[in-house]
Order: structure tokens, then C-alpha cells, then sequence
């Protein structure tokens, strides 16, 4: 059996790979992938936190640019990632893993709040901790909250998964001619305003010697082969 090389995991997944081949949605083939992933993972003994996103269910850019206030389309968009984590957490658990939600917006009887605390000590006993609702706050994205509470958890690695097998100087989707990068410095990514995530998340990985990991996750047994500490990817570190 393959040993691991990193004990904890933060993975973050889009809302949009949620969705699947729709724009919108929720895809129950695509949970069920995601629930068998991280149970195989996690049966190697790896503690994973999850971090989720909702632009399958509200995109709040295209509100905010019809003139919707930001505050407020923001709001909107942290109410989707609960209901994209309270999803996985149904698949999750009909995979017979023990999951707990958690949401950086109070919402009693729905699911629990955020406590930095209470987080590491389910992920200790074996739970699978799903982060909702972002960072709380506006202005900020899921893959900064991925970062955050990566860093607050102390794990070893963030794992982005993605569409494409790793980072590009270009959209490989659009250009044929795009190179591709199995490493890169946090400053190398910046600097080149590559679109992996946004500068702030970035810049808070760097701070705090967080590698992240970017891959495409529709690759069989590629998080179960990132844990174990095969090359797949693109890894981001300092």
C-alpha cells in the first residue's frame, strides 16, 4: 500500500466543477466522484478538509456589474458554497464517511459555525471538515478561504482542483502554444498574473510557506496520487 506524504489536506473545489458538463447545478455523478476521492484518501489515513465554492449555483460579477450591490452579491455567493457543502456533505456521508459542515456565517440548525478549535479536533478524529460560506467577509474568494483555513488548520498541502492538469503560461484551451509549468514561486505566479487564484491568496500561502498543489481532478486517483506524493501537476511554493 502506498504511504502518505502529507498527513492533512486542504482541497479546494470549484463551484463550477460541481455543475459538471452544465453551467448550473449540482451533477450528482460529480459529488459522488468527489466523495469516493477523498474516501480513498482518507482510507490511507489522511485528514482533508474541504473548502467549496458556488459559482454553480450565483455568479455575483455579472449581478455587481448590472448594477446589484457588491456587498450584497457576495453575501449570495457565500449562502451557495453552504448549499454546495451541505451536497457533498449527503455524499460524503452515503460513502460512509463521518463529515461535518462548517460555515463562516452563522446559521444555527442548518449547519455549524466556523470554530478554528472544534475544526482541528473533528479532523484529528477522523471527520471530513467541509468550509462554508468563504471567509465571512466580502471581497474575498473561495480560494483565499481555502488558503486561510488551510494555514488555520495547520495542514501540509492546499490541493486547487481544476479542469486542466496544472498551470500554463496560457489558457491551454484557447492557446495550443501555452507551456507548461510543474513547479513555480509563489513570486513566479504573481508576477506573472497567471489566473491560478487571485493575488491575495497567493500572497497569503507565501506568508506562510503553504505549498498548493494545482491538478486536474477528473484524472483517476489523482488526489489519492498527490497524498501519496507523486508528481501530478503544477506545485506552488516558496
Amino acid at each position: 500500500m502506498s504511504k502518505l506524504q502529507y498527513k492533512r489536506l486542504l482541497v479546494k473545489f470549484s463551484g463550477e466543477a460541481v455543475a459538471g458538463d452544465d453551467v448550473h447545478g449540482i451533477d450528482p455523478k460529480i459529488l459522488d466522484h468527489m466523495a469516493n476521492s477523498v474516501k480513498g484518501v482518507q482510507e490511507l489515513g489522511a485528514e482533508i478538509g474541504i473548502v467549496i465554492g458556488g459559482g454553480n449555483l450565483f455568479r455575483g460579477e455579472k449581478l455587481s456589474k448590472a448594477g446589484m450591490d457588491r456587498v450584497a452579491g457576495d453575501h449570495m455567493g457565500m449562502l451557495a458554497t453552504v448549499m454546495n457543502g451541505i451536497a457533498l456533505r449527503d455524499a460524503l456521508e452515503r460513502a460512509g464517511v463521518k463529515t461535518r459542515v462548517m460555515s463562516a456565517i452563522s446559521m444555527s440548525g442548518l449547519v455549524e459555525h466556523y470554530d478554528r478549535r472544534l475544526a482541528i479536533q473533528l479532523l484529528s478524529d477522523g471527520y471530513v471538515v467541509i468550509f462554508t460560506a468563504g471567509t465571512g467577509n466580502p471581497f474575498f474568494t473561495t480560494d483565499t478561504a481555502g488558503c486561510l483555513r488551510a494555514i488555520e488548520t495547520q495542514s501540509s498541502l492546499m490541493l486547487k482542483a481544476t479542469r486542466v492538469d496544472g498551470v500554463y503560461s496560457a489558457d491551454p484551451e484557447t492557446n495550443k502554444d501555452a507551456v507548461f509549468y510543474d513547479s513555480l514561486s509563489f513570486d513566479e505566479a504573481i508576477q506573472q498574473n497567471l489566473k491560478i487564484m487571485d493575488a491575495t491568496a497567493l500572497t497569503l500561502a507565501r506568508d506562510h510557506s503553504l505549498p498548493i498543489k494545482v491538478f486536474d481532478f477528473s484524472k483517476e486517483n489523482a488526489l489519492l496520487d498527490i497524498a501519496c506524493g507523486k508528481s501530478i501537476g503544477t506545485l506552488i511554493s516558496s
